[in-house]
């Protein structure tokens, strides 16, 4: 099983400016086809309700579970409340071999805190909101080791390996 996070930052390192605003609202399209690109490479996406609901729609090609306690009204969503490694067994005994975890900063933090995340990819983007909210809601120490990094337009996609203790 492969678990990834997925998440566009500004160059002054947060994912939104506040938590109603959806990320495609100032995120380059380059980072958009990106973002494409990486998830359908998932067989499920997880993300919370409010990042689910900035979106407005499942993305196709992928289950797509939201953390929710109420079901969602949506036929091609799933929802759960089933701690990160419980999740992620479940969803590997059902034949799913990577998991793209799509945020937001409270689901980011459970998947992170977990332990199950192998993989990071960033896309720092060229623009700063002085504040705003930050990727992980606790502190998360976590070592990365670079994979790989590309500059295309004024993105900057970088991919980083989970170093686990």
């Amino acid at each position: 099983m492969k678990v990834f996070v997925i998440a566009a930052l500004t160059a002054d390192g947060f994912i939104a400016k506040d938590p109603k605003e959806p990320s495609t609202a100032w995120t380059s399209k380059a980072d958009k086809k990106h973002f494409m690109e990486v998830s359908k490479s998932a067989g499920a996406i997880v993300m919370g309700l409010n990042t689910f609901l900035t979106i407005g729609k499942a993305l196709p090609g992928r289950r797509n579970i939201i953390y929710s306690p109420e079901p969602v009204n949506h036929r091609d969503v799933e929802t759960t409340t089933l701690p990160p490694q419980e999740l992620i067994a479940k969803l590997e005994k059902e034949g799913v071999s990577v998991v793209a975890i799509c945020g937001g900063a409270t689901i980011y933090t459970m998947f992170m805190k977990a332990g199950v995340v192998d993989t990071i990819h960033f896309t720092i983007e060229p623009v700063t909101f002085g504040s705003g909210l930050n990727i992980f809601k606790e502190k998360i120490s976590t070592n990365l080791e670079l994979v790989s990094s590309e500059k295309r337009d004024n993105s900057v996609f970088l991919e980083y390996k989970v170093l686990k203790s």
